[in-house]
Parts: C-alpha cells; sequence; structure tokens
C-alpha cells in the first residue's frame, strides 16, 4: 500500500549528481549540529549507493554514514560494486560477507535492510489483531499486511545468515516481528552466534517476543519518540494494552538486550535529546504517559543513542563510550543531560562536535 508514492516519486525532477555533492556538506552539518557523527542510510537504492561511493571517493565525507542496502537489491549491488567477490545478480557470492563491514573513505555497507511492513501510525504495519480503528481506507477489522509473504523472507533471512552478512529489518507491527522471529529460528541463529540481527523500530511487540529476542540472540531499534509524536493516536488505534507496550524499552533491558533509540529521520526531527526524553517521559502530547511500566532513567536512555546502537552496528570497540583506544567521537553540550530536570533535556544545545578529535561543528557565539 506504500508503494502508491513510488511512480510520482520517480517523475519528480531530480537534481543532479553535482548539485547532490554539493549539498553533502549542509547535510553532514545538520548531523553534527544535532550532535551525530555517525549516521546510518537506512535503504539504500542502487543509485543512491552508486552516489554514496562517488561522494566517499572524492573524499566528500567527515561524519561517517553507514549504508543498508534494500534486500531485493543486494546480489545485483555486491556483483557490480564489488566485483573482485564474485558473484553475478540475482546470486550472492559465498564471499559476500567481505563487501560488508569496513569503512572506505568513511562509508561502509552495515548490513542488508529488509523491510516487512509499514507505519503503524499509517495503518501499514502488520498486526496480529485487528486495529480498534478502520483501515487507512475504512476497513472493517483491519490488521495490515506483510509487504513479503512469510516463505520469502525465511529464504532471504536463511541465505545472508548462511553468508555471514549483518541482517537489519524493519518490524513494527507484532505480525511482522513474528515473521522476522520465525526466520531467525529457521536459520538456525541463536544467542550463543554473534549474528546481532537488529529489528529497527520493533514497535507493537508482545511480551513474548522480547523473549524470543533473548533466545534468538535480536535486538531491537526502538523509535521512543513515537510515545511523544503519535502515543494518542496508537491509544485509539490500538487500546491500552497494546499501546503501552509500543517500544517496551525497560522489558528488554531486563532481558538482558541490546537496545539502541532512533529517530528514524526525517520521519520524526534529528533530535538526539528528544529521543532521550522521550524514553524517560513516554509522555504523549495530551500528556498521558503511554506505558508508565516501561521508563527508563537518563543513563539508559542516553546509552541507547550511544554504545547501544554503536553496538549494533558492530563498532562498539571504537565508539559509543569515552575510552583509551576508541576514536575521539565528540559532543559538547550546554548543559549536563545526566543532571538537568528532565524537561529541560529538550532544551539543551550543542556548543560543538568533533569527528576523531577534529571539529567539525561549532555553533555561532
Amino acid at each position: 500500500m506504500e508503494q502508491a508514492f513510488a511512480p510520482v516519486f520517480a517523475a519528480l525532477p531530480q537534481p543532479t549528481q553535482e548539485e547532490l555533492l554539493d549539498n553533502l556538506d549542509a547535510a553532514q552539518q545538520f548531523y553534527a549540529s544535532a550532535g551525530v557523527t555517525t549516521a546510518q542510510e537506512g535503504g539504500t537504492h542502487a543509485a543512491d549507493l552508486k552516489f554514496l561511493m562517488t561522494a566517499a571517493e572524492q573524499g566528500r565525507f567527515y561524519i561517517d554514514v553507514v549504508s543498508l542496502p534494500f534486500v531485493m537489491e543486494v546480489p545485483a549491488l555486491v556483483a557490480e560494486y564489488f566485483p573482485s567477490f564474485g558473484g553475478s545478480p540475482g546470486e550472492l557470492p559465498d564471499t559476500a560477507a567481505a563487501s560488508f563491514g569496513n569503512y572506505s573513505n568513511r562509508l561502509k555497507l552495515g548490513g542488508v535492510k529488509i523491510p516487512l511492513d509499514g507505519s503503524p501510525q499509517g495503518k501499514t504495519a502488520f498486526w496480529s489483531e485487528p486495529l480498534l480503528t478502520p483501515g487507512p481506507a475504512g476497513e472493517e477489522n483491519w490488521s495490515g499486511i506483510p509487504l513479503f509473504p512469510p516463505e520469502l523472507v525465511n529464504k532471504a533471512v536463511a541465505e545472508f545468515a548462511k553468508k555471514g552478512v549483518p541482517i537489519f529489518s524493519h518490524a513494527n507491527g507484532d505480525a511482522a516481528i513474528d515473521m522476522l522471529i520465525d526466520a531467525v529460528r529457521a536459520a538456525g541463529l541463536t544467542k550463543d552466534i554473534d549474528h546481532r540481527t537488529t529489528v529497527i523500530h520493533s514497535q507493537c511487540m508482545r511480551p513474548d517476543q522480547v523473549d524470543a529476542y533473548a533466545e534468538l540472540g535480536m535486538s531491537p531499534s526502538f523509535f521512543t519518540a513515537h510515545t511523544f509524536y503519535w502515543g494518542d493516536v496508537h491509544l485509539e488505534n490500538l487500546g491500552q494494552e497494546r499501546a503501552f507496550f509500543i517500544s517496551p524499552m525497560a522489558s528488554a533491558i531486563a532481558k538482558g538486550l541490546t537496545v539502541s533509540n532512533h529517530t528514524d529521520f526525517s520521519v520524526t526531527p534529528m533530535e538526539p535529546m528528544r529521543v532521550m526524553h522521550s524514553a524517560i517521559t513516554r509522555r504523549a502530547r495530551s500528556g498521558i504517559v503511554i506505558g508508565p511500566d516501561e521508563v527508563v532513567d537518563v543513563m539508559t536512555a542516553l546509552q541507547a543513542v550511544t554504545i547501544g546502537a554503536a553496538w549494533q552496528i558492530r563498532e562498539e570497540d571504537m565508539k559509543g563510550t569515552l575510552a583509551v583506544g576508541k576514536l575521539a567521537d565528540l559532543v559538547i553540550l550546554d548543559a549536563n543531560p545526566l543532571t538537568v530536570p528532565t524537561d529541560d533535556l529538550l532544551n539543551i544545545k550543542v556548543i560543538e562536535t568533533f569527528k576523531e578529535g577534529k571539529s567539525v561543528f561549532k555553533a555561532a557565539a
């Protein structure tokens, strides 16, 4: 359903590659001004990867960019852009994993992106139980739809797991999450294998799915800002029991899971402090707390946007904490997020951002 925009998007006037390249500085400044030194390109098409690689070859990046190519295009991408590793379109070479995980001029392929459903607020996610409200076109007993059938998901996960390619999957509804859990289990991945399969959003989870993540070694990248931006909408669509368990960070951490938290920019603004605030308060626009049992403390919220995120992209040895031997990726703030009153988190400003010890952003005096 969400693909209806595709032909319109394709017909829009497109900037030239030089115009795009010239805009990279402004784009990176936008991230650096928020204190972000590693950005994830969450779903990369072939043309986009070609552009990113051109930018890297020209030395245009001064923050790190982690690209996640879409599953549909990975075999051809590996064959075209990494021919030394063999393979051909439609076939993933045995050595494909060597294409992933290493930076070249601040660009790396972090893994493959497998989208399974849409958005909960747009009612295009995939749930096991119907919504309490009609579907996007007025459908009764609407549970959403998956983007791919289970057999195709199982095949893709098994193939990437066998070849050692990291897996990142977009899953919002609990039925979509079930599909990925089943595929991971069928592929023989367990917590004893350091596969770090990351489920981006992991929003409308059930408690038994948190247990499954722990059993199988899966990791959620939560989107707690939803509790602020759409918490009231989720409560109306899902009812209290399901809505209160959206992005269940406290439950996940209690089960020993490594978690991260993100903005999904540009779905929501590039606001790391808003992300932290939403994890600590889970307060909707109306003021209601969307899941009081899932609130976390400020240090946990900070870890989710730093070391947790670094772990999911296998960079915890060089990013995410201040330690001897790690990269000097630092941000100077005008107040301490660990000590200010919770609501004052939203007023904290970035004074300066450093990438590997070099200043890449400085606020105007």
